[in-house]
């Protein structure tokens, strides 16, 4: 728990003054019930108008007092428990920013977004009521048992068989509430990924007509969550009527002893009213404690999830970093052996790969589905990190830069494009936030993005929805192209990036990267020939590993797979030709 000193001390004094404005309350809760006994005893029994009205008046001062310690108790403990988990999720989404891809693989997105949502906020609930109850309950069940004793021990006593009869009750109930309110959570992970998926993948849904399907599994996973909540809180509903009970119990059997005592004249009767409120005090203080206990327990399965988030090892950091203020100047790109596999111990999707590009070349890179691509252009930028070999740009080990400078000076347009709500300009921007209005321009104009842009009503500041909703799928390709070119990178990755434009849109993309692309070294994956067939060299991958390098007409010649893919693209057979 230490870790969490540091959302408490810059809020201290909120924390200490809600549970001492709280003792204001408490103490003109013990004080009333006796006021009220005096009252009863001295004034009514006497006919003594002015005593009644002077320990009225009294009464009435002390309630003002409870009233405004009571608000600022509230208003402290509210500013505290918002403050601190207000920090906490800053502290938790930052860490989520730092998670390599390998990091994001370990939780899924619906278990990411419930942890920073729900779970934060049942510590948020539980701290509220923690801080009201922290000193009020615990004072309030001294104070009451204290006066209680003080006007009659043997009537008091009666709480001695009660409150560890009770204790043990509650003991039972949180023992029990702890793994259900944890499953719970998890039920609620399943829910909420369930909902990110089908929501994400809407148009899909629709065009697959499974809309049945979708609302079928989405009632699996939500009654799964019901049925656990129904389990949980089951703890929850017996709790109250245990309290009930114990409380009427113990007030029936202190007003009919009390009773006997009045009638046998050694017990006013105003005290056995204030004794009566005081056996009420003393089991609410005990009912408040329990459900804050419960809640805690809760917030202890929440705090738990949290705390695995802020526990995991990043995988992927300038720890090892042995040239940090090194930044990516050429753009010569080289792998030295790679082979690489997914988490530890898993099937390499790489194996021994070698290759050189110099900056400003070309590498086309081609091949079946699932023949390891975009995993081995993601090793550029350490996206992931090689299992063995070494992967130079520059020639300096990625693992030596800082990821911020090693990023900065590569540009990609990943397989997924992928925009965010806002304007056109502002997704742009994301390229370089302070690029002029004629850079971010020409990037659309080489991207062959302007001329569609500048048709819509509002130009670059037309607002686009989440995801890109609102633009075709070659328009968001093309957009997501300008904007890594608006970075200016040293070395360009473009992982099928213009699969969705058509081939003479993506002729004049290729030629505007020859004009304005000199110096940066290109690396592009494609599934047509032709998006490749220019490159200085092209890399045919199968299975992990390069079964063919070389140009187009070399490849043609000594590369069994690329002819073959070859003639399957344009139906030509053109390996004599070459070979002639």
């Amino acid at each position: 728990m230490k870790r969490y000193k540091k959302y408490i001390t810059p809020y201290l004094g909120a924390f200490l003054m809600g549970p001492l404005m709280m003792l204001t309350e408490v103490a003109g809760e013990v004080a009333l019930p006796k006021l009220m006994s005096l009252i009863i005893n001295n004034g009514v029994a006497g006919r003594d108008t002015g005593y009644i009205l002077k320990t009225g008046l009294l009464m009435a001062a002390v309630v003002v007092c409870m009233a405004v310690g009571g608000i600022l108790g509230s208003y402290f403990a509210a500013k505290a428990s918002i403050n601190f988990t207000t920090d906490l999720r800053r502290d938790v989404f930052k860490k989520v920013q730092q998670f390599s891809f390998a990091n994001i693989d370990s939780f899924s997105t619906g278990s990411l977004v419930t942890r920073l949502t729900n779970d934060i906020q049942q510590v948020q609930n539980v701290l509220t009521m923690g801080l009201k109850m922290a000193l009020r309950a615990p004072g309030m069940f001294v104070g009451a048992l204290f006066m209680a004793f003080m006007m009659n021990g043997r009537l008091a006593a009666i709480l001695l068989v009660v409150i560890p009869l009770l204790s043990l009750a509650i003991g039972l109930i949180l023992k029990t509430a702890f793994p259900r309110f944890e499953a719970m959570q998890k039920k609620l992970d399943r829910l909420n990924s369930g909902i990110q998926e089908s929501l994400t993948n809407v148009r899909v849904v629709k065009s697959f007509v499974r809309e049945d399907f979708e609302i079928g599994k989405f009632s699996g996973l939500n009654q799964d969550l019901r049925d656990s909540g129904m389990r949980a809180l089951k703890i929850v509903i017996a709790t109250m009527p245990v309290m009930m009970f114990a409380m009427n119990v113990t007030t029936l059997a202190v007003v009919w002893y009390g009773g006997n005592l009045i009638i046998g004249g050694s017990m006013p009767v105003g005290d056995l009213t204030a004794f009566t409120t005081y056996i009420v005090q003393i089991l609410m203080s005990l009912m408040m404690l329990s459900m804050v206990f419960l809640q805690s327990s809760r917030a202890r399965a929440s705090l738990k999830r949290i705390t695995e988030i802020l526990d995991t090892v990043v995988d992927l950091n300038d720890d090892q970093a042995a040239r940090k203020e090194l930044r990516v100047e050429k753009g010569s790109v080289e792998f030295k052996d790679v082979s690489f596999g997914y988490g530890k111990g898993g099937d390499r999707v790489l194996e021994h790969i070698s290759f050189k590009a110099e900056p400003g070349q070309t590498i086309g890179i081609i091949g079946a589905p699932g023949s390891g691509k975009t995993s081995l252009v993601q090793l550029i930028p350490r996206l992931y990190d090689v299992t063995e070999g070494a992967v130079l740009v520059d020639g300096v080990d990625v693992r030596d830069y800082s990821l911020k400078n090693l990023r900065n000076g590569v540009g990609m347009v990943l397989q997924k494009n992928v925009l965010f709500s806002g304007t056109i300009e502002e997704n742009l921007r994301w390229g370089d936030e302070d690029a002029s209005r004629e850079e971010l321009v020409k990037a659309a104009v080489n991207a062959q993005a302007d001329g569609f842009v500048t048709a819509f009503k509002n130009g670059y500041h037309t607002e686009i929805g989440q995801g890109g909703a609102g633009v075709s799928g070659g328009q968001k390709q093309r957009l997501c192209i300008a904007r890594a070119l608006l970075k200016k990178p040293k070395i360009l990755i473009l992982d099928d990036s213009t699969s969705a434009v058509d081939t003479a849109t993506e002729a004049a993309i290729r030629e505007s990267f020859k004009n304005e692309l000199k110096d940066t070294t290109r690396i592009i994956i494609a599934q047509r020939i032709s998006s490749v067939q220019d490159a200085d060299r092209i890399l045919v991958l199968d299975d992990g590993k390069i079964i063919g390098s070389g140009t187009h007409e070399e490849l043609l010649r000594t590369c069994r797979a690329y002819e073959e893919i070859y003639v399957t693209q344009t139906g030509e057979n053109r390996a004599e030709e070459a070979e002639a």
